[in-house]
Formats: structure tokens, sequence, C-alpha cells
């Protein structure tokens, strides 16, 4: 079953192990690839759960297989807003574990987590638009395409799209009662 926990050094080696991937770096805009265990670790640090969220923090929690507690990647809520009740959604998923179901009941956890538990009203997120694989898990849990920003970024010699999605949380629960998005244990 795939629960969502606080990131722990030890996840640190297998943080870094998709930092240091490029089949998942093509899908970044940030480069991680000289990313070192200190990052990791200073990263996770940085990254505790706060008894009290405010405005501008993030979320970042460990997708781990609750059987085995191995770490499998990592979902956020960046930048949550309580006077908009909004936050940007993020999610990374280590290569061995595409394609098993991961994201999509990792992505479940975190919109509850963000519509019940915060009571947020908007969850967005962005992403390359030629990353056809992720675009379709964010339809697939409700997210609706709102938008292009053509030629944002300037990659490897050519310009890359950005596409932007949203849920707001009656469009989530509605999906939910409709059954077109179940909460799936792994």
């Amino acid at each position: 079953m795939i629960v969502l926990r606080e990131l722990q050094e030890k996840d640190a080696p297998l943080m870094l192990e998709w930092m240091h991937d490029p089949d998942i770096l093509k899908n970044f805009s940030r480069i991680m690839i000289d990313s070192t265990i200190d990052d990791s670790i200073r990263f996770i640090r940085e990254s505790k759960i706060p008894e009290i969220l405010q405005t501008g923090q993030n979320l970042h929690y460990a997708i781990i297989d609750k059987n085995i507690d191995d770490y499998l990647g990592t979902v956020s809520l960046k930048k949550i807003d309580f006077d908009n009740h909004t936050a940007e959604y993020a999610i990374v998923v280590r290569k061995n574990f595409h394609g098993k179901g991961i994201a999509h009941a990792a992505t479940n956890l975190i919109l509850n987590k963000a519509f019940i538990d915060i009571d947020l009203h908007r969850v967005y997120l962005n992403v390359y638009s030629h990353n056809t694989p992720a675009r379709k898990l964010y339809e697939q849990m409700g997210f609706k395409y709102e938008g292009e920003f053509r030629e944002h970024f300037f990659i490897n010699g050519k310009y890359i799209n950005l596409s932007w999605y949203g849920i707001l949380r009656n469009e989530y629960n509605q999906a939910h009662q409709e059954g077109q998005i179940n909460h799936a244990k792994l």
C-alpha cells in the first residue's frame, strides 16, 4: 500500500538516484545532475513538516510502500497560499517504479491532504507540454488544462512550451463521487 510520510535522511541516497537520472531530469527545468548526498540531506532537513502551516511554505512527502518503508519518490504541495487557498503540486517517482500506479496513488493522497486536511480550494501545476505521460496522469486525476506558456524555456537548443493545469476542490470531490478517481491501494 502506498502512503506518504515525512522525508527522512535515509531517503537521501534514493533521492539522489532520480536527481542523477537523465531520463527523469529531462522533465525538470532545475538542474540537479550535480546534486550531492549533502544536498539531498539538506533538502530533507529543510522539509520537516511544520506543526502549523503558514502561507508560502512547502510540504514535501516521501512516497513509500508501507510494507517495506522504501522511498519511491517525492510528492509536494508548494507555495501554499492561505489567502487564496491554493498550492502548487509536484511529483517525482524513481524510474524503476514508473508505470506501477505509484504516481496515481500518491497524487490521490496529496490531493486529499490539500482539499480535506488543509482546506485548499485549488491545486495547480505546470509541466513541459511534450511530457505526454505526465499530462495523461494529471488529466486522469481530474486536473483541467488551463493554458500554455509558449516557448517558455530554452533547453538543449530549442524552446519548450509549458502547460498549466488546475483542479478545484469541488471537481476533485465530484470525480471521487462519480468513481472517476479511485483511492488506489497498491
